[in-house]
């Protein structure tokens, strides 16, 4: 090993080390209790659309109801932190704690811690946006950020892909549930009763989230097959759209339901789940 290599590693390993401080721990813990909670209401919507009822049924839609309330700008500023914490403690689980694992390993832990750090830090973003007053709607953001895509050359392709990368997310929630691949998350309540329910809740949370994504990704996919922008309207739009099919309701009951199983789950990784 060179200077310069020795040197590079060295500087890794103190970075892995500072990413290990209670503190940064402490914070990932708060921004998984974060996204627990908005599962949790995100699930209450889709139920509420279920039966009738309007609503925003994903995270800016339940960013906004936290924000309404008395305590909504301290809410908003702690979801922001939790939530940015969250995603660098991600982002070192892709880089920093993945260099030790085998190549395919890594590149796997790459790929998926990656993905969340993008779609943690996204939230924080969105929690700073409600903090500083900024408001907007989750749908005609996405709606305008595809037809933006799509007036050049190459965007269809890229929305296609950004459309099967949202598909292959939500598959690979629905096989994580099914197989239980969050029990190595989650351990401490192995072999009772309590672990029992907990593993229900893990199961049922994954696959329900699973699907929900892989109608969010299916629209985008759409959107860019059919060069048609206002098709592609996130996961607010994908579930609302269950609507109008005979078995929709129903079927968005069982999401709602299932996202508030996540949040449950979520909420109890947050406490005990391996870091």
């Amino acid at each position: 090993m060179t200077d310069n290599d020795s040197t590079i590693s060295d500087a890794a390993d103190a970075a892995e080390a500072a990413s290990n401080t209670k503190a940064l721990d402490v914070v990932a813990r708060s921004g998984f209790a974060v996204m627990a909670l908005l599962h949790i209401i995100v699930g209450a919507i889709a139920i509420a659309l279920a039966l009738g009822h309007p609503g925003q049924a994903e995270p800016t839609g339940a960013i906004e109801q936290l924000a309404a309330n008395p305590w909504g700008p301290a809410i908003m500023w702690a979801g922001m932190v939790g939530c940015g914490g969250l995603s660098l403690w991600q982002l070192s689980e892709a880089t920093l704690r993945a260099r030790h694992l085998p190549r395919k390993e890594r590149i796997g832990k790459l790929i998926s811690s990656g993905f969340l750090a993008i779609a943690y830090g996204s939230v924080g973003l969105s929690f700073a946006g409600f903090a500083v007053g900024l408001r907007g709607d989750s749908g005609e953001s996405t709606r305008d950020v595809s037809q933006a895509l799509l007036s050049n050359p190459f965007g269809a392709v890229i929305l296609s892909a950004l459309g099967l990368t949202v598909i292959g997310v939500g598959i690979y929630f629905v096989l994580k549930g099914l197989r239980r691949g969050f029990k190595e998350e989650l351990f401490h309540f192995d072999g009772t009763r309590r672990g029992k329910l907990i593993d229900s809740l893990g199961v049922t949370g994954h696959v329900a989230k699973g699907i929900a994504l892989f109608l969010a990704g299916l629209l985008f996919a759409i959107a860019a097959a059919k060069h048609a922008p206002e098709e592609s309207t996130g996961l607010d739009g994908s579930l609302k759209a269950l609507r109008d099919h005979e078995y929709g309701p129903y079927l968005l009951f069982a999401i709602g339901a299932g996202f508030i199983c996540y949040g449950i789950f979520a909420l109890v990784r947050s406490k005990f789940g391996r870091m």
